[in-house]
């Protein structure tokens, strides 16, 4: 199902302007691209690659015996009739299988979730590139086209075994619409197309700006400061965040009070302790302060772990060791059979109860990842 999809939307582009398909004399499609030759060749697969966006358009997504055949039928169609450089992506979901959930169960362990109606399945997507922001003047062009156009591929009077999801549902709405909502009546079968970011591209890619020249300003004197890690992760073991309120009497009070030694700073000043503390025990340990928190890490690793065949993250062991090493201990409770967790120590300062993979921040992300112009 497309609600599967882990995306994001951009919301803005799909509630854009309203376009009156009927009055327009030719296709909207007619005036994209004119003299640009679009390859269409019925022995290549087209699939999706990190070089193709960063910005698409979702299409349609199929699931089933047919899948493979329908959207590559779809993808041909948009290259050779419409001039739209279509790809096919491929992804599986397995909804079967138990998930840790927030909080902890009453022994102290991880909380584990067991999917009411789980399901295995794969879905094949067709998506239209390639945008390299989101605010390119040819997305809205390209999302509006597609809304409207009509493959034949899709139609399912000529289909009567579609993979198409919820391809049943759009006939019968398309039918008892009533006629006087023209907008939604000449729509085709990828009215509900939607701008999306390229999935194989890693969440760093789409960081805005990296970080703000004041949390540069915070850090770049550091010397253990977490902006000199040099790899992509690391485990934050300890976060202080400073005091916040929406109420504002008390912001007008704080602002008034000439005391200096905010929460705010006493979490940098504990950061600080901690993370020297453990660099003198050997540890590979870094400090990282912004404006609503400071925080203490360890390590530095190129990855969280590997994937593996079901879909799921094999963990790094070294990730793991030091999730293991700073994590809370399980103790026994004093008359109970059951057990509680006592979070460390370094220094004399507690630590976070569950250490957590984090992302090391960069002053500028996006630039990281260079791409070329691909057909």
């Amino acid at each position: 199902m497309q609600r599967h999809w882990k995306i994001v939307i951009a919301g803005s582009l799909v509630a854009g302007a309203v376009m009156a398909g009927p009055l327009w004399a030719a296709p909207p499609w007619s005036t994209l691209l004119p003299f640009k030759k679009i390859e269409a060749d019925p022995n290549k697969d087209y699939m999706l690659t990190q070089d193709h966006g960063p910005w698409l358009v979702m299409c349609r997504s199929f699931a089933g015996e047919t899948a493979p055949q329908e959207a590559h039928d779809l993808v041909l169609e948009l290259r050779e009739k419409f001039k739209l450089k279509a790809y096919v992506h491929k992804q599986n979901y397995d909804f079967t299988k138990p998930e840790v959930g927030l909080g902890y169960n009453k022994f102290g362990g991880p909380k584990m979730m067991v999917p009411r109606n789980g399901a295995k399945f794969e879905e094949i997507a067709v998506l239209v590139g390639n945008f390299e922001t989101v605010d390119d003047g040819k997305v809205q062009e390209v999302l509006e086209t597609i809304k409207y156009a009509r493959p034949q591929c899709l139609e399912i009077s000529t289909n009567t075994k579609s993979s198409q999801r919820f391809a049943g549902w759009r006939a019968v709405v398309q039918r008892i619409n009533p006629d006087k909502d023209r907008s939604i009546k000449d729509k085709g079968p990828m009215r509900m197309a939607f701008v999306t970011r390229n999935p194989l591209l890693p969440d760093e890619y789409f960081t805005p700006q990296g970080l703000d020249k004041f949390v540069i300003e915070l850090n770049k004197d550091k010397e253990f400061s977490l902006l000199k890690n040099r790899g992509a992760y690391t485990v934050r073991i300890a976060s202080f965040q400073g005091d916040s309120t929406m109420k504002l009497d008390e912001i007008e009070r704080k602002e008034r009070d000439s005391v200096r030694h905010s929460k705010l700073e006493e979490g940098a000043i504990k950061a600080h302790k901690i993370t020297t503390a453990l660099r003198e025990q050997g540890i590979d340990a870094y400090e990282f302060h912004d404006r609503y928190e400071s925080i203490v890490t360890v390590g530095s690793f190129e990855s969280v772990g590997s994937p593996r065949e079901d879909g799921r993250i094999e963990i790094n062991p070294s990730v793991k060791a030091v999730m293991d090493r700073f994590g809370a201990e399980q103790l026994q409770l004093p008359g109970q059979y059951s057990t509680g967790l006592s979070p460390q120590k370094i220094a004399g300062i507690t630590l976070d109860i569950q250490p957590t993979p984090v992302l090391v921040p960069r002053q500028s992300i996006g630039a990281v990842y260079a791409r070329r112009p691909v057909d």
